[in-house]
């Protein structure tokens, strides 16, 4: 299914909005997840989707010992920022798919889902193949379709 127009998959100004990022284009961001991201990444997607910081690390898969350090050091590795951008876009489309309403798009993201083979979106979303299944199960469920 191919999204033409401006539906939130389309919507590349976007990306990194709930990370406090201001990227103008894919090549920019590509540049700041190559650089690794502020550790402010990370505290503006905790604070904006409510998810308790030790679960969004897990989710995002840094222990709490590295995440310590992180924090000191003020930074994000490359693949740590890659993997909370992938997050970030999957709490974005829920949030979308909820019309800006953070307390349900985080209710959903936490329940399990059937199409989902019973895990919860967030879950789901630690991988990249992952996170395109919940992507595609969002687009159904703006447009209708309800698996």
């Amino acid at each position: 299914m191919s999204h033409v127009g401006g539906g939130p998959v389309g919507r590349e100004g976007d990306r990194g909005a709930a990370l406090g990022l201001a990227a103008s284009s894919p090549s920019e961001l590509i540049q700041q997840v190559e650089r690794g991201f502020s550790f402010k990444a990370f505290h503006s997607l905790e604070t904006k989707s409510g998810l308790p910081g030790n679960t969004l690390a897990s989710l995002v898969g840094i222990p709490p010992r590295t995440l310590a350090r992180r924090k000191s050091k003020g930074k994000l590795s490359p693949d740590e920022s890659e993997r909370l951008l992938r997050l970030s876009r999957v709490f974005e489309l829920a949030v979308d798919l909820f019309e800006g309403d953070n307390a349900a798009a985080l209710r959903w993201l936490t329940a399990p889902r059937k199409a989902l083979e019973g895990n919860t979106a967030l879950a789901y979303a630690r991988t990249e193949v992952g996170a395109r299944e919940v992507e595609n199960l969002i687009g159904q469920l703006e447009h209708g379709v309800f698996a």
